[in-house]
């Protein structure tokens, strides 16, 4: 069953890409490159990748958090979190309660990027932090930069989350996370709103499986045809 609902979340995937891409393109996405603010995002996503590929890599810290996401999950839907155990090589986490959200987590929700912005709107509670958003905007590119070659390295690798749900649903649901979240940040950050957002996923998704519906009706066409002449 979640084989099917993994194929059947493909022109999803496709719309939500095709919705995102079409959000930065209305918002102005080339001329935002002049704002330092804004630039300080990719600069600091490129400079993790650097890190990433020419310095040690620091897995202890991948794999704490990505059990700490795994915990976190499953506190919000109301588990409870046992002991927990985080090495170089890997680490685990014992949970009263699991699912595929719970079980994913780890590979769509950018833990040490979802740190970085609570602490700066925290912060802006009693200090006026609006001085240092440029270095906020390149924290968040350097740790979602993190999450996202960490997260690609790992999924190279053979992962038991992964194979318990399976690998057509699991990629679907984890790519999808990761695509809503790039367009929400760029509604948070930028010149779109959410009802832009919105209705880009809608008109896209509409177009994404009308599309397949058609394909799939030509081919079950194409088939039938071949049946009845053979059995002419």
């Amino acid at each position: 069953m979640k084989m099917l609902i993994g194929i059947g979340l493909l022109p999803f995937c496709w719309a939500l890409s095709k919705a995102v891409y079409g959000l930065y393109s209305t918002s102005g996405g080339p001329s935002m490159a002049g704002n330092w603010e804004t630039a300080a995002l990719p600069i600091g996503f490129i400079l993790w990748v650097l890190v990433f590929f020419l310095m040690p890599r620091p897995t202890r810290t991948y794999v704490l958090g990505h059990e700490l996401t795994h915990a976190l999950w499953a506190l919000m839907m109301g588990g409870r979190v046992g002991k927990m155990k985080v090495g170089g090589s890997g680490g685990h986490v014992m949970l009263s309660k699991t699912n595929f959200a719970i079980t994913l987590a780890p590979y769509f929700f950018p833990f040490y990027t979802f740190i970085v912005i609570g602490a700066y709107y925290l912060a802006g509670l009693t200090l006026d932090v609006e001085p240092y958003r440029a270095w906020w905007m390149g924290a968040v590119g350097f740790t979602w930069s993190f999450h996202v070659t960490f997260t690609v390295n790992m999924l190279a690798q053979r992962q038991p989350d992964i194979q318990e749900h399976g690998r057509i649903f699991s990629y679907a649901i984890i790519y999808i996370m990761n695509v809503l979240v790039i367009g929400i940040w760029m509604v948070l950050v930028g010149a779109p709103r959410f009802s832009s957002y919105y209705h880009q996923i809608a008109n896209e998704t509409t177009a994404a499986y009308g599309a397949a519906a058609q394909h799939i009706l030509s081919a079950w066409g194409y088939v039938a045809g071949l049946i009845a002449k053979s059995k002419a």
